[in-house]
């Protein structure tokens, strides 16, 4: 009985996990470029009785094994990458990666972040910037009285400058690409980094090299799909309640057993 009762409890635990990841994705269903996660679970060692292909000693051999697991443990998160909606917005400086890529900032700890929320400002000194002050990278400053932002599909920025109508490029936005972005690190304010998992970044102008295109006046949403994170925190609860009736089951199995020497 007791195998019982650590058993359900490695169930109920990894539940709760999976009700943690639920949570994170419902609360992050309005924020921009946000991927959505999935709890990813793996069963535990199992206490074998008998091996398959054992002889049974009249020149024949067991057919099955016979094994008891021992329940099962989180094993990491995987992240849907798919493509969130799009959004239309009057900032020329909204932009949203049709396609694969990520934005490249400066944080503030001389780190490098990646990120999909492309809902850029311009602060005090021109420069651009994410909501949280980090600048674009490469950076771009744009000078006094700039007006008239555009950015192209190919990332190319410009602007025109006071008493001449002509547009005068700014630079060139790109976009980092790995080989394998599941294995980016969050680490909030929507942005990612690079990890041995990844892959090292490559830099490339939008729409090169199987990237995507920045789309001016747009923003990315996020890809969780209320409905089906609701059926799968149904699915988690009734998972935790059957887990936790395993247990109940084993403890009025061993009360039967304690009150058979009264």
């Amino acid at each position: 009985m007791m195998r019982t009762l650590n058993t359900a409890a490695t169930g109920m635990s990894a539940q709760q996990t999976n009700l943690d990841t639920i949570a994170n994705n419902l609360s992050n269903v309005n924020t921009t470029g946000f991927k959505s996660q999935r709890a990813e679970f793996q069963d535990l060692m199992y206490q074998t009785y008998r091996i398959s292909g054992a002889p049974t000693g009249n020149a024949q051999l067991q057919p099955t094994s016979l094994q008891v697991g021992m329940g099962s443990r989180f094993s990491g998160t995987g992240t849907d990458l798919t493509q969130g909606p799009s959004t239309a917005s009057s900032n020329p400086l909204d932009l949203s990666i049709n396609g694969s890529g990520y934005f490249k900032v400066d944080r503030p700890d001389g780190t490098v972040g990646y990120t999909r929320d492309g809902s850029f400002k311009i602060d005090a000194d021109g420069t651009v910037v994410t909501s949280d002050g980090m600048p674009l990278v490469p950076k771009m400053t744009f000078p006094a009285g700039a007006t008239a932002i555009t950015v192209a599909n190919d990332g190319t920025v410009s602007y025109v400058k006071p008493g001449d109508p002509n547009a005068t490029v700014l630079g060139q936005i790109t976009v980092s690409t790995f080989t394998n972005p599941a294995g980016l690190q969050r680490v909030g304010q929507n942005q990612y980094q690079m990890t041995a998992a990844s892959g090292p970044n490559v830099d490339v102008k939008p729409g090169q090299d199987g990237s995507g295109t920045v789309q001016s006046g747009y923003l990315e949403g996020s890809n969780v799909q209320v409905v089906d994170e609701m059926v799968k925190m149904i699915s988690a609860q009734r998972a935790y309640e059957i887990n936790s009736k395993a247990i109940t089951t084993a403890d009025e199995l061993l009360s039967i057993v304690n009150g058979m020497k009264r």
